[in-house]
């Protein structure tokens, strides 16, 4: 018999488990019957809290999104200089997919390409964590929109370096791979200056 839990803990529960079938099975081959069983729960429980496929996975891409995003903003807010907020967001976001591999795959993989939905709530979440970078960029003489351009390419470093080392089997410390590309990213920025 399925234990009862309070309807946020249930959520929580459905979501985390969602979250590995989906990685597992892709989102086109995964079923709500194999979610339901995965879980523990009867069909009619998890239709209760997701009415459909669709939307439990874009539910699933909306809260990783948002704890890859809560996990930047905190490492960020507490680093005490422009260079360690750098720091401090690259090993955020490397400690993010290390721990939730399956994450970088759902988020920024094939899955969340194939609903135009899902491609808005992707896009969605690489432009508010770009718009809060370019916050942090601190260069003389650059407007909103060049420090936004420059943003875009400091989440494309870590999105492009996460799945390459997670593709090479992600081993190491993800503070000594952060390190190398917060130093990439941290150069390009020192180098910039404008009239």
């Amino acid at each position: 018999m399925t234990e009862r839990l309070p309807a946020a803990r249930r959520r929580r529960q459905l979501l985390d488990v969602a979250i590995g079938v989906f990685a597992a099975n892709g989102y086109h081959q995964t079923t709500m019957n194999q979610v339901a069983e995965a879980a523990g729960v009867t069909k009619p429980v998890l239709y209760q809290h997701f009415t459909s496929k669709k939307e439990l996975f874009a539910e699933v891409l909306r809260d990783l999104g948002g704890r890859l995003e809560e996990s930047i903003g905190k490492a960020t807010a507490v680093a005490t200089s422009p260079r360690n907020q750098v720091r401090a967001g690259f090993v955020a976001y490397f400690r993010f997919v290390t721990e939730e591999r399956d994450a970088l795959e759902l988020l920024f993989g094939v899955h969340s390409r194939q609903e135009p939905e899902f491609i808005e709530i992707t896009r969605n979440l690489r432009a508010s964590i770009a718009e809060a970078t370019a916050a942090l960029i601190d260069v003389e003489g650059l407007d909103r929109d060049d420090r936004r351009f420059l943003a875009q390419g400091i989440v494309g470093i870590a999105e492009a370096t996460s799945r390459h080392w997670i593709q090479e089997g992600g081993d190491g410390d993800p503070e000594v791979v952060a390190e190398a590309a917060a130093d990439l990213a941290w150069g390009g920025l020192r180098s910039l200056r404008r009239p």
